[in-house]
């Protein structure tokens, strides 16, 4: 197995070329770049073999987490998937368009909808999921479960204030 990859040879050029910069961070975040770029690939792929794009993916699968009876809001949806109105009507259009969901008027609020997920939707999202959970598989062989565990704390231990940081606060 390679002991340098692309970063290695990205950080040397850049150690070589500009010595009083300290590229730390690269050490870590370049191969989380280029981590989320293969991962961004086999997510796709998993997708496509289903008839979906990545959007489309997320608004299936928020609606297949929400258990029986499967219905979210739009904006429910919105506050899950953090797009637009806008995008999320048009994801909305082109799964409705596939028989994947379908708009239903909303018990609670008669000039509302809800969003249900179709059986059709729902054994598309199951099929995407498992291919998607076979190809992140792969794409973590390389590392040992122990290993794995270390690293989604280490990662978690950068996420979680970058996340707690941009949530909405309720003022």
């Amino acid at each position: 197995m390679a002991t340098h990859d692309e970063v290695d040879r990205l950080i040397a050029a850049w150690q070589f070329e500009r010595p009083d910069l300290d590229v730390e961070p690269f050490h870590i975040l370049s191969r989380v770049t280029r981590l989320a770029r293969h991962l961004d690939i086999a997510r796709r792929e998993a997708f496509a073999a289903h008839d979906l794009e990545t959007g489309e993916f997320d608004v299936l699968a928020a609606l297949r987490r929400s258990g029986e009876p499967y219905n979210l809001s739009p904006s429910q949806l919105l506050g899950l998937t953090l797009v637009t109105s806008g995008t999320m009507t048009n994801r909305i259009d082109r799964l409705e368009a596939k028989g994947m969901v379908e708009r239903l008027p909303d018990p609670n609020d008669g000039r509302g909808v809800i969003v249900h997920l179709t059986p059709t939707g729902s054994v598309a999202v199951d099929q995407a999921l498992t291919d998607l959970l076979d190809r992140e598989r792969m794409l973590l062989d390389s590392v040992s479960p122990e290993k794995r565990k270390v690293i989604s704390d280490l990662l978690r231990q950068i996420v979680l204030p970058l996340d707690d940081a941009n949530m909405p606060s309720d003022e």
